[in-house]
């Protein structure tokens, strides 16, 4: 019967080592918390002992105790201790002194509160850039998105999981407008596509686009441009030379006179008498060849 006993646990042994193995791969230095936790997590859960770490280890008494509540409490202390010693185990020395005798529960709680906080700034840091994250001008859509998807493998090393739709929102959100026509595209399509998909998407639209620029100018840049057109502006004629020519003298301009010496007839030019005497006008009106005109008489 000790054959088995020791065959069993030295193989238990060998379980523990590799499992201690495993998670020495991250050693806590306070600077990485969510590194080690996760990787912590991982094991444990491969190891149906990630409970231990939310659940505190409550003493019981054993008089009292149903036969499954001891059973569930030995079971409890045996995972609780093993979780501890590795724990403790792939920390700094300096945390392994001050940690040593604390139970998983106590242990990440404590650490959480020390050391979570930071990781939650950093946490608000990389949301911050990866929101804030435009496309700069000359800069190829390949480095742009390979940069947006960087903060999202960040955030995710922070246990923040952003979903690819609203990944590939934001991203779509960071392009310039000479991108406006693809992002109308995609949304008519409705495909559901990766982050990655949509990277290559954005190269192969962007092979169409070569010589377009990705900062278009500003409206006031364009309005400014055609009011510098290349030709020049048609200048008017001046106000004095458009005045002197558009203003022709009629007849009704010119002054009359009293006396019909000095009077010039409207009908043959010549001076010494008015239209309403002149032979010539008389001759034509009798012959029939002008019409009467009241012009130059006096209005009773």
């Amino acid at each position: 019967m000790s054959v088995p006993n020791d065959a069993s646990g030295s193989s238990s042994s060998n379980h523990n080592f590799a499992l201690l193995n495993i998670c020495s791969k991250v050693t806590l230095d306070g600077t990485n918390y969510n590194d080690w936790m996760r990787n912590i997590k991982m094991a444990l859960r491969f190891e149906d002992k990630e409970y231990v770490l939310d659940k505190e280890l409550i003493e019981i008494d054993e008089e009292k105790a149903t036969p499954e509540e001891l059973a569930a409490y030995k079971k409890h202390y045996m995972d609780a201790t093993k979780v501890a010693c590795i724990m403790v185990a792939t920390m700094t020395p300096e945390l392994q002194k001050f940690y040593e005798d604390y139970w998983p529960y106590e242990m990440n709680k404590d650490l959480m509160e020390k050391y979570h906080k930071r990781a939650r700034q950093e946490n608000y840091e990389i949301v911050k850039s990866l929101i804030s994250s435009k496309m700069k001008d000359g800069e190829s859509v390949s480095t742009h998105v390979q940069r947006m998807q960087r903060y999202v493998e960040r955030l995710l090393r922070l246990n923040v999981h952003i979903d690819d739709e609203l990944a590939i929102d934001i991203v779509l959100n960071s392009l310039p407008s000479c991108y406006d026509q693809f992002i109308l595209t995609y949304h008519l399509n409705n495909n559901e596509t990766t982050l990655a998909q949509l990277h290559n998407l954005l190269r192969t639209a962007k092979t169409g686009m070569k010589g377009k620029s990705v900062d278009p100018a500003p409206a006031s840049t364009t309005v400014l441009a055609i009011g510098q057109g290349k030709g020049k502006k048609r200048k008017g004629p001046p106000k004095q030379n458009w005045k002197a020519k558009s203003h022709v003298k009629s007849s009704s301009d010119i002054t009359p006179v009293s006396d019909p010496k000095e009077a010039t007839c409207f009908y043959c030019n010549d001076k010494g008498h008015w239209k309403r005497s002149c032979p010539k006008y008389l001759q034509d009106l009798k012959e029939g060849k002008v019409n009467p005109s009241t012009s130059g008489t006096k209005k009773k």
